[in-house]
């Protein structure tokens, strides 16, 4: 039988950190075996990328997808790959993109895997266009808590593939799936870059040009103000083509960067404030010119991972990632100026702020992405008055129809869930179905009141 081990446990943003039993199965029976024991509530744990505690499970159980990382089979002639559950987005880029395929959605990480990718429906700066990653999952298998398998997709078990598609692992564990990859031309990305003053200025940019590219992002100054408020970086691609590489790229393929750089500790609490990161941003923005050029897919969109154990620059106190989608019905810019202004006030730092257009919502009952504008934030936590000022940051973003991000969550109460997610209850009846012990839980279903 599978032991568990009691460990201290935390997500990418180092808070909460809880003590929970880890366990590592190797196989589906060893994942039955700690199934039928029912000694602890469980959750799955990928590779740590949820930034609160999506993956915790205090006092409870927490299964380990570490060894579930086989390729199965892949299709040349469709680009359809079938793995398991903890294949790294990492290993498929590694494997597949020097063969002429590419991700059709990846987060700004690729230390992701693909049962993680499936469980929180992550998205790329392509949404407006591509949607979510499971937009091209074709069938995934669920191992329920009766230790039965099902086989999930849009024409079987539908109703368990849409509670699972941003189902943060509730309904049971994503062992297999198929996925569609895409075929390019080469490693690289034909990326324009082009500087808008303030927040006006890149929200008319990005309805002027968005439709015009497959990948669109800004970087923000959060704590410029004024009328300089929202001056950003916007950062558009296509997948390069072979005729556009300039002459000195001998190779159409580069391989993938892994992490170049380590942040051996934790940074001291006062390096980061609001004249350090403003000193950051405007050095930042200054550094870029409007041009386009040829960069290599990891630098477009991964950049962070090129420094090993980045969210130690946050201190050991760890950080909130806060990110929210305002609905394009309701006054989106007017939402993100309000964010962006308290931010200014509460000289809130943070060096990563980074906005999105999205496109429309789909069946997931707790995906998260609609049609809007999303807004992604690292805030630093110094104190206990940050919680405070997250609650007030969630009344903007609920006024305005919007919700944050479940992946990226540590805070929000079980009322304001309700709010965000109106979905919720349907979500629980198709979990009831597929779970009605609640064998499968986590700390942050608990904590949301979806468990």
């Amino acid at each position: 039988m599978v032991k568990p081990v009691k460990k201290k446990m935390a997500g990418w943003g180092k808070y909460p950190i809880e003590s929970c039993l880890v366990y590592r199965p190797e196989s589906t029976q060893d994942l039955k075996k700690i199934l039928s024991s029912q000694k602890e509530k469980q959750i799955a744990y990928g590779l740590g990328r949820s930034y609160g505690d999506t993956a915790l499970n205090e006092d409870e159980g927490i299964s380990l997808f570490n060894k579930f990382d086989h390729m199965l089979s892949f299709d040349e002639e469709s680009g359809i790959l079938t793995c398991e559950a903890g294949v790294s987005l990492e290993e498929i880029i590694n494997i597949f993109l020097p063969r002429g395929y590419f991700l059709p959605v990846t987060p700004g990480t690729k230390y992701v895997t693909v049962g993680g990718a499936i469980a929180n429906d992550v998205h790329g700066k392509n949404h407006h266009l591509d949607g979510c990653f499971s937009e091209y999952v074709l069938e995934f298998d669920l191992l329920l808590a009766s230790g039965e398998t099902i086989s999930c997709s849009r024409v079987e078990n539908t109703d368990a593939f849409w509670a699972t598609i941003g189902g943060i692992g509730l309904t049971g564990f994503i062992t297999r799936a198929a996925i569609q990859l895409i075929r390019v031309e080469t490693s690289y990305i034909k990326a324009t870059y082009e500087k808008a003053e303030n927040l006006d200025v890149a929200f008319e940019k990005f309805v002027e040009n968005d439709a015009n590219f497959k990948y669109s992002v800004a970087w923000i100054d959060c704590l410029s103000t004024g009328n300089s408020l929202g001056r950003s970086v916007l950062m558009r691609g296509e997948h390069a083509l072979k005729e556009e590489l300039p002459a000195k790229v001998k190779e159409p393929f580069k391989p993938s960067k892994g992490s170049v750089l380590k942040m051996p500790i934790n940074a001291p609490s006062f390096a980061l404030n609001p004249f350090s990161i403003s000193a950051f941003n405007a050095l930042y923005y200054a550094s870029f010119k409007n041009e386009t050029k040829i960069v290599d897919s990891s630098s477009f969109f991964h950049p962070l991972d090129a420094i090993d154990d980045w969210n130690k620059l946050y201190g050991k106190k760890g950080f909130i990632q806060y990110q929210a989608v305002f609905p394009k019905s309701n006054d989106p810019k007017s939402g993100i100026r309000k964010l962006l202004e308290r931010l200014t006030e509460e000289k809130c730092s943070s060096f990563l702020a980074v906005l999105k257009s999205s496109g429309p919502a789909n069946e997931g009952l707790l995906s998260f992405p609609m049609e809007g504008y999303t807004l992604a934030l690292d805030i630093p936590i110094k104190d206990g008055s940050l919680f405070p000022f997250l609650r007030e940051l969630d009344e903007i973003v609920l006024s305005y129809g919007g919700r944050v991000y479940l992946a990226k969550d540590a805070t929000i109460d079980p009322e304001t869930f309700k709010k965000m997610y109106p979905k919720w209850e349907e979500f629980k009846k198709v979990k009831k179905e597929l779970d009605p012990d609640g064998l499968f839980s986590s700390s942050m279903s608990r904590r949301i009141g979806l468990t």
